[in-house]
């Protein structure tokens, strides 16, 4: 995994004075590592179209402008002059070296958006506005420098943004680049080494991006063993039990050596699903919520009293029994408008899906704040992890996930690994990744993926 930071000019402060690192080696490292990429990536004599703002990130483009002079045919274009010190220091050695400034957005094969960077923090002006509609209509490949101007500090996009195929983030990743919001501009994320190597650059930080390495697969090692090794999932089938007839297939596959389906009524299940009125006592972990519907809230009581590890998700949002438990070791894995529900059952905050999505790692922090024995897994085209005072982030979902029951086979997912023996965190985290990958490696088309392609992947990692 990789720390993600909320900022990074105190990471570049800290270069300035515990490393004698100047800002002017900071650019040039900058641009030499976006200079690298189009060297790599792209044909000689390429037109290479490089937009600039006022201030320090248009200073990178600048830079980067004169190192691919030559080499590429480079158009170079200041809508709003060079205003900051090192862009006005920038803009002088190019033009010593003979680059010409355009007045105009050209046709190119590529185009480097330099405008903003990640210190956005105010909304942009109609000027700004059209000139980014022009660049994105540009048939050509699209890298943002830092980040895709008009994506402010929290990931927000207020009215337009650049629409990258690559962004090199300069220095450290930023929470800004995993919005929810953000996900559909920033296109694959390269991280420019600015002059030290990142375990240098970077400080502390309690905020992290999930690699494919996170992955700590079930595989039995211990040839020593029986079915009751590897755990007894018990799934309460509710009100819907498709819900709970996913959870169960997806948890038996993952690994468990027993799963239960508990339901009232007589179900047609598959055979390696066993079936009870009741949860066994020899469970070792359970999972419930899921298509729930109308319950015995006394039974659920129960069943969320027993010293077993617990997969909450779905309808028991809504229900303030949970308020009793929340001091407990439990998962959750809510979607965002469940969420929503959630923070306005524990007093915590009453906001729109709209106000959640604008700031989710806020929302995130303050629910774990106060709930610190619990683990929470917040859906979305990024997902968030958080226990205590730290946060995951798991970027690798893809839109083939958006259908009915991706998120109750995650839940099957996750009971299994806690049924098996991980904590909390590392079952949720594990989980996590194999229904992402799952999904990315799913080969037809991405409208095509059911519940149980997932779990059929899942079998395949």
């Amino acid at each position: 995994m990789k720390k993600v930071f909320d900022e990074v000019g105190t990471l570049d402060k800290r270069c300035y004075e515990e490393f004698g690192l100047t800002e002017d080696i900071l650019m040039e490292h900058a641009a030499s590592s976006m200079a690298r990429f189009c060297e790599e990536k792209f044909e000689d004599e390429s037109t290479v179209l490089i937009v600039c703002g006022p201030g320090n990130n248009g200073a990178d483009g600048i830079a980067l402008a004169r190192l691919l002079y030559k080499k590429f045919d480079v158009k170079l274009y200041l809508p709003f002059g060079a205003k900051s010190q090192m862009a006005q220091l920038q803009e002088k050695r190019a033009k010593l070296l003979g680059i010409e400034e355009l007045d105009f957005v050209c046709s190119c094969d590529v185009v480097v958006d330099c405008l903003f960077g990640s210190g956005l923090n105010k909304d942009l002006d109609e000027n700004s506005i059209e000139l980014l509609k022009r660049v994105n209509y540009l048939d050509a490949y699209k890298i943002a420098c830092d980040i895709p101007s008009g994506i402010n500090t929290l990931g927000q996009i207020q009215s337009v943004a650049f629409k990258a195929h690559t962004t090199i983030t300069m220095g450290a990743y930023k929470n800004s680049l995993f919005s929810d919001n953000a996900k559909n501009y920033v296109g694959e994320i390269i991280v420019a080494n600015l002059g030290v190597q990142r375990e240098v650059y970077e400080a502390k930080s309690n905020t992290f991006l999930l690699e494919k390495s996170d992955m700590k697969l079930p595989f039995r090692k211990d040839k020593n063993s029986h079915k009751g090794t590897f755990g007894h999932v018990g799934i309460i089938m509710g009100e819907k039990c498709g819900a709970g007839r996913i959870a169960c297939d997806a948890a038996f596959k993952f690994g468990a050596g027993l799963v239960t389906a508990v339901c009232h009524k007589e179900l047609n299940l598959p055979y390696h699903i066993m079936q009870s009125h009741f949860l066994p006592e020899n469970c070792t972990a359970v999972a419930l919520g899921m298509g729930l519907g109308n319950y015995e809230i006394e039974e659920i009581r129960s069943i969320l009293a027993l010293k077993i590890p617990k997969v909450i998700d779905a309808d028991l949002f809504y229900e303030e029994l949970l308020l009793e438990f929340l001091n407990k070791e439990l998962v959750l894995t809510p979607h965002p408008k469940e969420f929503c529900a959630l923070l306005k059952l524990c007093n915590i905050a009453d906001i729109s899906v709209n106000t959640l999505q604008h700031d989710r790692f806020k929302y995130v922090e303050m629910f774990t704040k106060k709930y610190a024995n619990v683990t929470l897994l917040l859906k979305g085209a990024n997902m968030i992890i958080a226990k205590a005072e730290k946060r995951y982030i798991n970027n690798h979902g893809t839109p083939n996930l958006s259908k009915g029951g991706s998120g109750d086979a995650l839940s099957g997912l996750i009971v299994s690994l806690l049924a098996q023996g991980y904590n909390s965190l590392d079952a949720t985290i594990t989980a996590s990744l194999a229904h992402s990958f799952a999904a990315s490696n799913f080969a037809k088309n991405s409208y095509a993926l059911t519940p149980q392609d997932i779990i059929d992947e899942v079998t395949k990692l």
